[in-house]
């Protein structure tokens, strides 16, 4: 019996990441065969089997990876605004034109929710949190209007959630994105504090 070294695990693992993240995006995972894949990636379905259990761990690797680079770029937007007003706004329009992406659209929001259900408690509870804690920032500034911050980001995040599958599925997502988008202008002007 061979023992691969911690090294060589974490680039197994990886290669099966890169690998299966091209191939979904390019074909979907249902028309994503495990022996296609594990030949592209030149390894085993072993190695597949090992590392992420199946095919549908796979696709929950991915979707997680992406995820958290989506999670980086929102992050970084916040981070980078010029006043945490605009930040947050800016943050959510950017989280629709997401939605138009090939690669997100096609792993993330069409492949996750059908093989998946969406994204997983983890990943949701995370976007809330963050979301709750801009929510705060800007009522403690007195730009939001007094409320639960925590209801107000769940209720923002499910609504920009559900935007962005209704934005993903539709022939028109250009048209779909702008109507969102003016959509959700109104419903952040209304937790403003009012002048």
């Amino acid at each position: 019996m061979v023992r691969r070294t911690r090294a060589e695990m974490e680039e197994t693992r990886a290669t099966l990441l890169a690998t299966a993240r091209q191939v979904f995006s390019e074909r979907g995972y249902a028309d994503t065969s495990m022996d296609d894949l594990t030949a592209q990636a030149g390894l085993t379905r072993g190695a597949l089997y090992h590392h992420f259990g199946e095919k549908k761990g796979l696709l929950a690797a991915v979707v997680e990876q992406i995820d958290a680079e989506m999670d980086e770029r929102l992050q970084t937007i916040s981070d980078t605004a010029e006043d945490g007003w605009e930040g947050f706004r800016s943050r959510c329009r950017a989280y629709l034109q997401m939605a138009l992406e090939p690669e997100i659209q096609r792993i993330v929001l069409r492949d996750a929710r059908a093989v998946l259900g969406g994204a997983s408690p983890d990943s949701q509870r995370h976007c809330v949190e963050s979301m709750q804690r801009l929510i705060d920032n800007l009522m403690r500034q007195g730009v939001v209007a007094k409320a639960d911050s925590q209801a107000l980001a769940l209720l923002i995040y499910g609504s920009l959630a559900e935007a962005a599958f209704w934005i993903a599925d539709g022939d028109d997502g250009n048209t779909r994105l702008a109507q969102g988008i003016n959509a959700l202008e109104l419903l952040l002007r209304g937790l403003l504090v009012k002048q």
